[in-house]
């Protein structure tokens, strides 16, 4: 059996977000043991499991993804959007759209210290939609 949700995140500013709890928000209902994916419908934000407990760790990402992938780099050619625009993108392909997590005793079966994260990548992403697949 298939159960799919669609859910639009607010819009955060450029980043990375912990989303842990507005995912588990609409995961009502799991099964005993499944798996449920999450993929998101952009090609400038993205989404990863990483630390949940020093605020730092988000912080870290963002300074060295910069760092990696600076945005108005001159080599790109598609900045219609802005210098931020290609860069994005980049980073989107690099860290990902979709996770996978297993279910476990009606519970999503995250790490002690794991949490979702979205990755905002733009400067103005605006709300950005998840696809919420879970798998009996």
């Amino acid at each position: 059996m298939i159960k799919q949700i669609e859910l639009t995140l607010p819009a955060y500013k450029r980043g990375y977000h912990i989303i842990t709890n507005l995912i588990k928000a609409e995961l009502k209902d799991l099964p005993k043991n499944g798996l449920v994916n999450l993929f998101i419908k952009h090609t400038s934000a993205a989404i990863t499991i990483n630390e949940n407990a020093d605020p730092t760790v988000t912080e870290d990402f963002e300074r060295f993804m910069n760092k990696l992938i600076p945005d108005d780099d001159p080599i790109y050619k598609h900045t219609m959007e802005g210098p931020d625009d290609m860069a994005a993108h980049i980073k989107s392909s690099n860290i990902g759209q979709s996770l996978t997590i297993p279910i476990t005793n009606n519970k999503i079966n995250l790490g002690i210290w794991q949490g979702i994260y979205l990755c905002e990548f733009r400067n103005q992403g605006g709300n950005r939609k998840l696809v919420i697949t879970i798998y009996y």
